[in-house]
């Protein structure tokens, strides 16, 4: 009786893993086929013979570096300002006693309910009488101040760090600054590591911000310059699906050698409360 219990959860469990890597697999197919191939009916899944040029030829279609020097502009630079603004934030809500501080703390919580979609405009206004549209300012310079959901995932696991060892720390002279980087941070690292993931897969795939404050053609991050590829190549269905499969190649892989850590940071933020 366990082992068909065991055996219908198996089942189950591919079943709804295929539902989600349907889409995928599809994508993945369709960039190795020839046009005639594309839409044939019934579908072919395995491409014969698989035809690499259809990458080469997307890659060639449009100015692939120029986007990803963008896009690395606008992934890399928030990605380490977040992570340094939300830890330094995340210490002072979880490991310094000040007046106000769950006062400050519930503030900074209820903006986590605010939607995207009610400050834009006003940001959008905001940004638009600095002169920073057509930059990069918009994209980089928030990031500096930190993001509400990762300080909050900061300090979870900073709670869990014992206090004796900021006491030890602060009786052998050290400030609060030197507490946060020297002990603080290096025992925070799974912690560290699923914000950095977070935040580089949100930046990396960011198409609103882009779509908004980068309106010429060269200032384009990838997932711009695909929406440019789909809109100029519509028909050509297996260069789209291999321009696609390139841009989402860097998520898949920061994901797939760094999940063991992403999963333990998660786990781990949620010991205390």
């Amino acid at each position: 009786m366990i082992i068909a219990r065991v055996v219908v959860l198996y089942a189950l469990m591919a079943i709804f893993a295929l539902t989600f890597l349907f889409p995928f697999i599809w994508m993945l197919s369709t960039s190795l086929k020839v046009p005639e191939q594309v839409w044939a009916i019934p579908p072919v899944w395995i491409p014969d013979p698989p035809v690499l040029q259809n990458y080469t030829d997307a890659i060639r279609s449009v100015p692939t570096i120029r986007y990803l020097r963008n896009t690395l502009i606008i992934t890399l630079f928030p990605t380490a300002a977040t992570l340094l603004a939300s830890s330094c934030v995340a210490f002072a809500f979880s490991r310094l006693e000040w007046r106000g501080r769950n006062l400050w703390f519930s503030l900074l919580l209820s903006t986590m309910m605010l939607p995207g979609q009610v400050t834009m405009i006003p940001v959008f206004v905001g940004f638009h009488r600095l002169g920073w549209v057509n930059t990069f300012r918009p994209l980089l310079v928030p990031s500096l101040f930190g993001s509400a959901f990762y300080i909050f995932l900061l300090r979870q696991f900073f709670l869990s760090i014992p206090r004796e060892m900021d006491e030890a720390a602060t009786m052998d002279g050290a400030i609060p600054p030197v507490i946060w980087w020297k002990i603080t941070l290096p025992l925070a690292g799974p912690a560290l590591a699923a914000v950095a993931i977070f935040s580089f897969i949100g930046h990396w795939n960011d198409f609103m911000g882009p779509l908004i404050y980068l309106q010429r053609s060269v200032m384009w991050p990838l997932s711009l310059g695909l929406l440019g590829f789909r809109q100029q190549y519509l028909t050509k269905w297996e260069q789209i699906m291999a321009y696609s499969l390139m841009v989402m190649l860097p998520c898949l892989l920061v994901f797939f050698f760094s999940q063991r850590y992403f999963i333990q940071g998660i786990t781990l933020s949620g010991l205390k409360g």
